[in-house]
């Protein structure tokens, strides 16, 4: 059976195959930002199978860009389900009072990090860097949101348009504007994730994993040794999620 799983964020859509045996295969991203609903769909015509049986879809993206893959896939898909956040999942509690608010990237995020095992402190670098903590009995004990590095750069150039949008390298005390820029907005980001780490130690009574993933993270990997490197994390929430509605399915039928 032809099964791809699907991970639309707000810059890119990532997308792998699912293998009988639960892994997930080779992810291909399909870069979005500043495309239309009509290129993000040539872009899964080129890149997909012209046939595949079931999909699984996850999106945070925009209401048009979401239907425009959703009706991209109608197009060669048998079926097509899409992941939502659910308030448990097997022995995975969300802290949410309403789960609907949580993220589906960050819900699937830690469903991965759940079927692992073990408390873990997980930081995507999207658009927004989130941080969400999970403790070793599967309980969700809350996060953080804020502007990504690269959206901070994005919003300083906006208000001010002598300050570059990118560029500079990190450095702890620059001597020029650029990496004055990369320093402070990569800075930001790695204060908010250390601290996030001494609270959740502090508060768990043993320090957690740090796990990285996201698209925005690869900058950030250098700077935070400590951190496992886990691009295709959403993804492989999604395989774990689609392996239980699979088996749902069957049963209903």
């Amino acid at each position: 059976m032809s099964v791809w799983l699907f991970d639309l964020g707000n810059t890119r859509l990532k997308c792998a195959r699912l293998h009988d045996d639960g892994t997930v295969g080779e992810v291909l991203a399909l870069p979005h930002q500043a495309a239309s609903a009509e290129d993000v769909a040539a872009a899964m015509e080129v890149a997909l199978p012209a046939r595949i049986e079931v999909a699984y879809l996850a999106s945070v993206a925009s209401p048009s860009l979401t239907t425009a893959v959703i009706d991209a896939l109608t197009r060669r898909c048998g079926r097509i389900s899409r992941a939502c956040t659910q308030r448990r999942f097997g022995g995975l509690r969300i802290a949410y009072e309403r789960p609907e608010k949580l993220g589906v990237d960050r819900f699937l995020a830690l469903v991965a990090l759940h079927a692992r095992g073990g408390p873990a402190l997980c930081c995507g670098v999207g658009t927004a860097l989130t941080i969400d903590l999970l403790d070793g009995e599967g309980l969700h004990r809350g996060g953080r949101i804020a502007p990504s590095p690269e959206l901070m750069r994005e919003a300083l150039h906006a208000r001010a348009s002598q300050l570059p949008a990118e560029g500079g390298r990190y450095r702890e005390f620059a001597d020029d504007t650029e990496d004055a820029l990369a320093s402070g907005c990569d800075g930001a980001a790695l204060a908010l994730v250390g601290r996030s780490l001494a609270e959740a130690t502090h508060l768990l009574g043993e320090m957690p994993t740090l796990y990285l993933h996201g698209g925005g993270g690869e900058r950030l990997r250098a700077m935070l040794p400590a951190a496992r490197w886990e691009p295709g994390l959403v993804l492989q929430g999604l395989g774990c999620w689609a392996g239980v509605e699979h088996a749902h399915s069957r049963h209903a039928q």
